[in-house]
């Protein structure tokens, strides 16, 4: 008799921009390494502190607005940062 497959569960994580939840894999995560450095992860496996935004400018636009990432991540992003995020994240799309 074979063994039922089993159902993989999705890992879910909500935009900080547009408040949606979304699979994991469908979303972007900015990281603070442990040197205290904020940079996009682009593959999912930068060591540190993280927060999920939607691969779109506009929830990085409205994340950054609200200062959710400065305050999920504990610590002021500079306005450089930000917009160099800004940038590898429309090259990216």
């Amino acid at each position: 008799m074979a063994q039922p497959q089993k159902i993989r569960k999705i890992p879910q994580r909500q935009c900080l921009g547009c408040n949606e939840h979304k699979p994991k894999i469908e979303l972007m995560r900015v990281v603070r390494g442990a040197d205290g450095t904020i940079s996009l992860d682009l593959t999912g496996k930068k060591s540190g502190r993280g927060a999920y935004i939607c691969r779109n400018v506009e929830c990085l636009r409205r994340a950054r607005k609200s200062r959710r990432i400065d305050k999920n991540l504990d610590c002021d992003i500079p306005d450089e940062v930000y917009d160099k995020m800004e940038s590898e994240l429309s090259e990216h799309v």
